[in-house]
């Protein structure tokens, strides 16, 4: 199951690269076995509509939990509006959008950054958005911003020259992944007619043909005041926002309009019958075998709509949902999930499943063909179907916690459903579905006569590693990067902040410790009635060691299998009928959990972690599954230019007895025991070695009393463990290393070294020293050069990896091959530039604001500020941190910077790692 606006299931094509992967925008919720309906009075009261005279909708919604505010514009134009010839325009003029404007001819990104702004842009089947989130006086100036690229961006020969490029980079990285290449293929099968069958991205063929002239007049047709919606959401008052709003926006011009939906050939019915088609086979080099389903739905606005999102979630939605018990915990699959898509014209319907080792694809879709025939013939259940309810509208509430996502939910609304009240009418509909509406969905539209299903069977399934090209330690190009930025040049494009915003102060956490040594703290936060938990405990893969690499992440997998009274499905249940969830992952200084859910759930959130940290029994079955799920993430990593390069980045910056040496393999997977798994659970997991931070809707002295009482039990015996790990020195000369993967369209590139701890004391100063060098792809040194002026990537990005102990500094980028050797020479250039020439004081104050303008924008989402209270607890640091960090910011001298970069900008001693297709070093090179 996934959230149900469609633009978050992974399809939509995002301006800028993340490292996050998009399964943290869903929430695997569900439900007891009577709830009362979920109030959607929240996701619209305040809200204030109006329509200016050139038909711009406005949607203003004041949110006064924290200093910040989002503005968003939302274009009802995405790939449902591109013909023949031109698949890939919308998302295509997105790019432009952020070249710059006749009155502002620079990166929009720049100005973005220097504001503090937090921002991105997408472009989905019908909407292209554009969104920002500051502090609360730069509202005007964001507004400014987005109204002179709505009338007046530069669409020329010279923007779209270089911004071809990046966007042919973006989507030859997508060529990267199977699953892509089969959506692509099963797609195009199921919607052979619509323009829903192509490509959101478009394809490389038709990007190269984009004239300006095109790209122009479709800017022309649709970036228009009558075709957009703007939401500003947040820490102001409605009159004079609205005020500014009408004197900004309202002396721009409609233009003339096409028609919104040319190039469609009017859909089908989504229910007429035909002939069942034989499966879509793709045999290409890869790692797991996948498969995909696809079957018809209507448009957003048909009443049937509730009803397919409740049997979704009974298909979908969690561990106890029917497809993960018939196809995960059987052993047939290692993944499985779905969604539907529900547009303005019919949409889809789409399950998804990777193939565990071994197991056959068609017996994969026959049991699932079962399954889905089962909920046809059979009403569900009582239990089911109130847990669906409950998983969907928690999603809602957990999922606009913060005003963007708020700001996005009403965007979404206005132009998808042409009604931004249209969530209401949704929750209540969702409360009153029933089990033979359940039945009849599911009877119409999951007709196997009308499903397109693609099977991808990869033809090097053992998951061997890529092979190892030659490469010396020089690049054959020499460039010499232009000059940075000046940041003097780019104020006299920003619009002016009205005032300084004076901050709230930030809250601190209750800090204390229960008697067996378990650490925790408490923030309490009665905006949302929402519930957010993060976890620490000092049980990571550096307690691995080669011969058990995996042993961390497989211990932590198999927590929810089972306690001495539940089982994993009982276990699932009890979270899953709340529409809470909890979730553990190992990573390299300790075991991260994840919590969440509403308000009234803490008690059974808090009695779950307990019971599952003192209790786990680890069943022999359950380590099977989790074992063959492992096995197949390993062969999708060794199959990732990103995973494998990050690998082999890692294991030639750390030496072999190094902890952060150690990755899983076939061989130590398999060689792990369940005794293995116990005996690492009895040493590592530890009261005194875990935190604990709650952010939300609680009464501290209730919690307490509740802590004490579900981790009374819980002791442990002697000190805990500790590691102690020697420092690694820099390579004494630079090292170049390929790794060739079959089948892939796009290198990806690591450079860099060993770097600094978390309580480095030139922490702070790295952190400026970064934001100028790859902070932000759009306004750094690396953007500027490497992206924007060469056009040689999608995305270049820097970064101090800084924990408990030294990380990587690192810098990551996406290259075609034919690019990658001038863009590794390029980035070594712009790294001797700064060693050699420093930075400016102007460029070392624009980076410090940006760090503090945009802090307040991470402080104003409640699941954030618990990752932080944590975090800055296990790093040893100050309870006060949360609110102090600004101030350390700003404390860093000019001197401190330019020691920072004398101490840690070593270009004459990096590694240099290449991931993908073989030809990205020249020969003799």
């Amino acid at each position: 199951m996934k959230l149900r606006s469609y633009m978050f299931l992974g399809f939509f094509l995002s301006l800028l690269l993340t490292f996050l992967p998009f399964s943290s925008n869903f929430i695997n919720a569900a439900t007891p076995t009577a709830v009362a309906p979920v109030s959607a009075v929240s996701f619209t009261q305040g809200v204030k509509k109006t329509v200016l005279d050139n038909g711009l909708t406005v949607l203003t919604k004041e949110v006064h939990t924290a200093p910040v505010v989002s503005v968003q514009v939302w274009y009802k134009v995405g790939s449902r509006n591109e013909v023949k010839g031109e698949n890939g325009i919308s998302h295509q003029l997105e790019h432009l959008m952020f070249k710059g404007t006749t009155a502002r001819p620079v990166q929009f990104g720049r100005l973005f950054s220097a504001l503090g702004s937090q921002f991105n842009a997408f472009t989905s089947y019908d909407e292209t958005a554009y969104f920002g989130t500051v502090q609360r006086d730069r509202l005007e100036a964001l507004l400014t911003l987005e109204a002179d690229r709505m009338e007046n961006s530069l669409v020329g020969s010279e923007q779209l020259t270089s911004e071809k490029r990046v966007v042919i980079s973006e989507l030859q990285g997508y060529e990267n992944s199977p699953g892509y290449r089969l959506s692509r293929a099963v797609m195009r099968d199921a919607f052979p007619n619509r323009a829903y069958g192509l490509p959101v991205g478009g394809t490389k063929a038709d990007v190269e043909k984009f004239t300006v002239e095109q790209v122009r007049n479709y800017y022309q047709t649709y970036y228009s005041p009558e075709n957009a919606t703007l939401v500003i959401t947040g820490d102001f008052a409605t009159e004079p926002v609205l005020k500014v709003v009408k004197e900004t926006y309202g002396k721009l011009a409609k233009r003339s309009q096409q028609g919104n939906v040319r190039g469609n050939v009017a859909p089908s019915s989504p229910v007429a019958a035909t002939t069942k088609k034989a499966p879509i086979v793709l045999k290409q080099p890869g790692s797991a075998a996948l498969l995909q389903a696809v079957y018809p739905l209507p448009d957003i606005k048909h009443p049937d709509v509730p009803a397919i999102d409740v049997m979704d979630a009974i298909l979908t939605g969690g561990r106890s949902s029917r497809l993960y018990q018939a196809l995960v915990e059987s052993g047939l699959a290692s993944s499985v999930s779905g969604g539907a898509a529900e547009l303005i014209e019919p949409g889809w319907y789409e399950i998804n499943a990777t193939a565990a080792p071994g197991k056959e694809l068609s017996k994969i879709a026959q049991v699932l063909q079962e399954s889905l025939g089962k909920l046809q013939q059979q009403p569900v259940t009582t239990e089911e179907l109130t847990r669906a309810k409950t998983q969907l509208q928690a999603s809602y509430i957990l999922g606009n916690q913060d005003i963007t996502s708020q700001a996005t939910q009403l965007g979404y609304n206005q132009t998808i459903a042409g009604d931004y009240h249209f969530i209401e009418q949704y929750l209540a509909a969702i409360a009153k579905v029933t089990p033979a509406q359940v039945q009849k969905v599911a009877k119409t539209y999951l007709n196997p006569a009308k499903q397109t299903i693609g099977f991808f069977e990869p033809t090097q399934p053992d998951g061997k590693p890529g092979t190892s090209s030659a490469g010396s330690g020089r690049t054959v190009e020499n460039f010499s990067p232009g000059k940075p930025v000046d940041p003097a040049q780019l104020a006299k494009y920003l619009p002016p902040a009205t005032s300084a915003t004076d901050s709230a102060k930030q809250s601190l956490p209750e800090e204390f410790t229960l008697n067996n040594g378990l650490r925790v703290l408490l923030l309490r936060d009665r905006s949302l009635p929402t519930i957010n938990l993060s976890g620490q405990i000092d049980a990571g893969t550096e307690f691995d060691g080669n011969q058990k690499a995996g042993l961390a992440n497989l211990t932590a997998a198999n927590l929810m299998n089972g306690t001495q009274t539940k089982n994993a499905l009982t276990l699932a249940k009890t979270l899953e009928d709340l529409g809470a969830d909890l979730s553990f992952s190992a990573s390299r200084e300790g075991v991260n959990v994840s919590g969440e859910g509403l308000s009234k759930n803490l008690p059974i959130l808090i009695q779950t972690l307990a019971d599952v940290l003192e209790n786990a029994t680890f069943p022999a079955d359950q380590l099977e599954l989790s074992r063959q799920r492992a096995l197949t993430s390993l062969k999708v990593q060794l199959d990732d230019p990103r995973g494998l390069g990050r690998q082999v980045f890692q294991q030639a910056i750390y030496p072999e007895n190094h902890p952060f040496h150690s990755f899983p393999t076939f061989e130590s997977l398999k060689s792990i025991s369940r005794d293995d798994l116990l005996g690492f659970y009895q040493k590592y997991y530890r009261p005194d070695s875990t935190t604990i931070a709650i952010v939300g809707d609680f009464d501290p002295v209730k919690v307490k009393t509740l802590l004490n009482q579900a981790f009374g039990k819980w002791q442990a015996t002697g000190k805990p463990p500790v590691l102690k790990i020697s420092s690694v020195p820099l390579p004494q000369t630079s090292t170049r290393l390929n790794k060739i993967i079959p089948g892939k369209a796009e290198a990806v590139t690591y450079i860099g070294y060993n770097g600094i701890s978390r309580k480095d004391p030139r922490y702070y100063a790295a952190l400026i020293l970064n934001q100028i060098l790859g902070g932000d792809t759009l306004s750094s040194r690396l953007g500027t050069e490497v992206r924007d002026r060469l056009g040689l990537t999608y995305g270049i990005y820097s970064g101090f990896a800084a924990g408990i102990n030294p990380g990587p500094f690192l810098i990551q980028m996406q290259t075609a091959p034919g690019d990658t050797q001038k863009a590794i020479a390029s980035t070594l250039a712009l790294l001797k530039q700064l060693r050699e020439q420093g930075v400016t004081e102007a460029e070392f104050n624009t980076a410090k604001r940006s760090l503090t303008n945009s802090y307040p924008v991470d402080l104003a989402n409640p699941s954030n500020v618990s990752s932080i209270i944590l975090d800055n607890a296990v790093l040893g640091l100050s309870r006060s941190e949360i609110r102090d960090f600004p101030q350390r910011i700003q404390a860093v001298t000019m001197a401190q910077m330019q020691q920072a970069i004398e101490d840690l900008i070593k270009p004459e001693n990096l590694v240099i790692v290449t991931a993908g297709p073989g030809e990205t070093v020249p020969k003799g090179g």
